[in-house]
Formats: C-alpha cells, sequence, structure tokens
C-alpha cells in the first residue's frame, strides 16, 4: 500500500494522456524546456554584471560594516 507499483504508473500515465493528449503534454515539456533555458541564461548574465572594480574595493576594506562602506563611498569624488 505504500509504494505505487509499476502497474499504477503506467495506468496512470494512459490515463494523463487521455485527459490531455500528447500534443498539449509536448507543449508543456517544449515551455518548460524554455523556461528553464532562459533561467540559467538570466543566472549566468547576473554573475556577469558586478564589474570587477567593485569587486576589488569590498574585498580591501575586508570586514567593514554596511555603515562604513557607506561613508567611504560618500568621501570619493
Amino acid at each position: 500500500m505504500g509504494t505505487f507499483s509499476l502497474w499504477h504508473w503506467i495506468v496512470l500515465l494512459v490515463v494523463v494522456v487521455l485527459v490531455f493528449g500528447t500534443k498539449k503534454l509536448g507543449n508543456l515539456g517544449s515551455d518548460l524546456g524554455h523556461a528553464i533555458q532562459g533561467f540559467k541564461k538570466a543566472m549566468d548574465e547576473g554573475k556577469t554584471d558586478a564589474p570587477p572594480e567593485q569587486l576589488s574595493n569590498d574585498s580591501e576594506q575586508g570586514g567593514a560594516t554596511v555603515a562604513a562602506k557607506a561613508e567611504h563611498a560618500d568621501e570619493k569624488p
């Protein structure tokens, strides 16, 4: 009773195909694939958006607090 057997999964798959149809299920899979590709592309673009000089300034200040970093940013011309 706890685990579904192979026959349960086959019957479930047949019911889903009969209810939705193969064309609609194919479109759903295609749309999901495009969404995942778009998400991965956005994640890769987010990694390269930060300018390198900003990353080096953060590492030079070490464990400075946010307030100290804000004051330091105000001092720049």
